[in-house]
């Protein structure tokens, strides 16, 4: 299974509102801090705000910040928020249409696979991830989420 970078943004908005609870943040903001395009945040905040974990204020003066402690906020509800579905194969699907199913085994593997998945989500929270606040005001400060390139190790863009 690989998360949407609609659920990858949801995120960054969180951890950037998390960093900055002191006050209020905006869209265009977390959009130049995070690497991300102002009109994928609009759709973002406004699915996040619909949900409950942040509260946005309009206006000259307004801007958004958490609603939820991020004691509050598990890793699998934002998922379960911003996925259309977690389905890791087409057997585990409502609508599954694949002719083995009855017979094949891979379904329970995968059904297995899926409900360790959402359970190691389930333990932790945006508090987990937030754990080292000092290293990620350091990286939204620095105008961009830096990326690690898994080969070398080394720092890209």
């Amino acid at each position: 299974m690989q998360l949407t970078l609609y659920t990858d943004y949801s995120f960054r908005v969180l951890l950037y509102l998390g960093v900055n609870r002191g006050r209020l943040s905006t869209i265009a903001e977390i959009a130049e801090r995070c690497s991300a395009t102002q009109n994928h945040l609009v759709k973002v905040v406004h699915n996040l705000g619909r949900e409950g974990y942040i509260q946005t204020m309009r206006g000259r003066t307004g801007g958004i910040k958490l609603k939820k402690e991020p004691e509050e906020i598990t890793l699998t509800e934002i998922i379960r928020c911003t996925e259309v579905n977690l389905d890791i194969a087409e057997c585990l699907r409502e609508n599954n249409t694949c002719h083995i199913t009855e017979v094949c085994t891979l379904k329970g593997i995968f059904t297995e696979a899926q409900n360790a998945f959402i359970n190691t989500l389930d333990q932790y929270t945006l508090a987990d991830l937030l754990a080292n606040k000092e290293q990620l005001t350091f990286i939204f400060g620095d105008n961009i989420i830096r990326k690690l390139d898994k080969g070398t190790g080394t720092e890209g863009l």
